[in-house]
């Protein structure tokens, strides 16, 4: 089955993590089929906390991709600020 998950990067203790599109088999920091966006909870202030391509990901959504929930939350926050702006 192919996920829309969060991948794992950064320093220890300064996570950043690439929102992709992987196979659910694959490790989560592994192979993935697409980078689709990226979230940064540690930004400081004035640089992007969250860019999601909402596009690509309604183009996985509708060709099966399950997002978890926590891009699920994530894509409703991007959506939304996205319409304010």
């Amino acid at each position: 089955m192919v996920v829309i998950r969060l991948a794992r990067g950064g320093a220890k203790k300064r996570p950043f993590y690439n929102v992709v599109v992987a196979d659910s088999r694959d490790p989560r920091d592994g192979r993935f089929v697409e980078r689709v966006g990226f979230y940064n909870p540690k930004a400081p202030d004035g640089d992007v906390k969250l860019r999601i391509d909402l596009e690509r990901v309604t183009y996985w959504k509708g060709k099966g991709a399950k997002p978890s929930e926590t891009v699920d939350r994530l894509v409703k926050q991007f959506a939304k600020a996205a319409v304010a702006a």
